[in-house]
């Protein structure tokens, strides 16, 4: 069968069952159908993810391997680990944000977070002084010796993101991130307000 024969029956029998459907759509619906029939049924006693368990499992998993990758690539920078490059990131991409910000930004527990940049200063990549509008805040910049760092860091890192991603096209990348990149805006919105509530809450709240 000619293929352009072949989508536009394709795009029919998907119109009929979504009428309000766009093209965008319609082909994401195609790949979830090519998909659902590689998918391997695993023996009853197992305790398999749902679909969604899988979805954030895969994800959780390519985050850890690019910690590790990322930690790996950093020995002998300075930096002992992903989130300390984080930081600098932050700080330098903010031009001097108070500590709070730095911590949140990155996902960080205040009291994890505050060693951190300690540990950071005590190295000589970071210093903090006082706001010159309120004496209380503190600020943070880069020392010369800190921009040093996150610029041979940078190239370390990056290196990292494109062995992880190179068997990807970048049709593929630009989709990936697409698709996932509403969940990250969602939950960066959020997730503070929520962290001293109780699950229940957090799970109603999410579904509403």
């Amino acid at each position: 069968m000619n293929k352009a024969v072949e989508i536009i029956k394709l795009w029919g029998a998907y119109e009929e069952q979504h009428p309000e459907g766009t093209i965008e759509e319609f082909f994401r619906y195609q790949l979830s159908e090519s998909l659902k029939e590689e998918k391997q049924i695993a023996p009853e006693w197992q305790l398999v993810p749902d679909i969604n368990g899988q979805l954030v499992i895969l994800v959780r998993k390519i985050g850890k391997f690019h910690i590790m990758y990322s930690n790996k690539a950093l020995e002998g920078t300075g930096l002992d680990q992903i989130e300390e490059f984080g930081i600098l990131v932050i700080i330098f991409n903010k031009r001097n944000p108070i500590k709070s910000e730095v911590i949140y930004d990155n996902l960080l527990e205040l009291s994890s977070g505050t060693n951190m940049l300690a540990r950071l200063k005590k190295r000589g990549l970071i210093t903090e002084y006082s706001d010159p509008e309120d004496k209380r805040v503190k600020r943070l910049k880069l020392t010369l010796k800190g921009e040093e760092t996150l610029k041979k860091a940078k190239v370390l890192i990056l290196k990292v993101a494109e062995m992880m991603v190179h068997t990807l096209t970048e049709e593929d990348k630009q989709l990936c991130i697409q698709m996932l990149n509403p969940i990250n805006t969602r939950f960066s919105g959020i997730f503070q307000k929520q962290k001293n509530k109780s699950f229940e809450d957090v799970y109603r709240e999410n579904m509403e």
